[in-house]
């Protein structure tokens, strides 16, 4: 069986954005039922040198935009790291999922076999595409929406597996 490069992208990237925003649901009813200040999970850290609860949705969504442009060969949207609120993330992972269901499988043809070279600091890192979202792509991504799910569960947010995994 073989599978291209939209199946084994997007698909994947709509699930987990879709589960991670039903989560971030589930810590807003949890802070409305406990009284608890909203602000307090959105800044919150597992440790002193992690990034809090927003970093790391905007990390997700960044790394989703990012990788989903790349091998559609097309440039990536800037979006400002400004959000501070429940709502406003929920905001950028709606926009974030809008964009990322907006391409269509024609878009990734060869996206396998492409090159892809990245900006990080000084250097340049280059994969083929395969590379990239199997060997970079995705372990950042899933990184960033695991740490942003162990957040809201370490700050008794009542959420589970399933809620991560999403509706399959």
């Amino acid at each position: 069986m073989s599978i291209s490069t939209y199946q084994a992208s997007v698909p994947p990237v709509v699930q987990m954005l879709k589960s991670i925003s039903a989560v971030l649901d589930k810590a807003a009813a949890h802070c409305e039922q406990r009284k608890i200040d909203p602000a307090v999970l959105v800044g919150y850290r597992l440790a002193p040198d992690m990034i809090p609860l927003s970093g790391q949705i905007q990390i997700m969504a960044d790394q989703a935009k990012g990788a989903i442009s790349r091998l559609a060969g097309v440039d990536i949207p800037s979006y400002a790291d400004t959000e501070t609120t429940i709502p406003e993330l929920q905001a950028r992972i709606a926009k974030t999922l809008a964009y990322v269901q907006s391409f269509k499988p024609e878009q990734f043809d060869g996206a396998e076999d492409k090159d892809v070279v990245m900006k990080i600091g000084s250097g340049e890192m280059k994969f083929k595409g395969s590379q990239y979202l199997f060997h970079f792509f995705f372990p950042n991504f899933y990184f960033h929406a695991t740490t942003a799910y162990d957040i809201l569960r370490h700050c008794g947010v009542p959420i589970g597996k399933r809620d991560f995994i999403g509706g399959i």
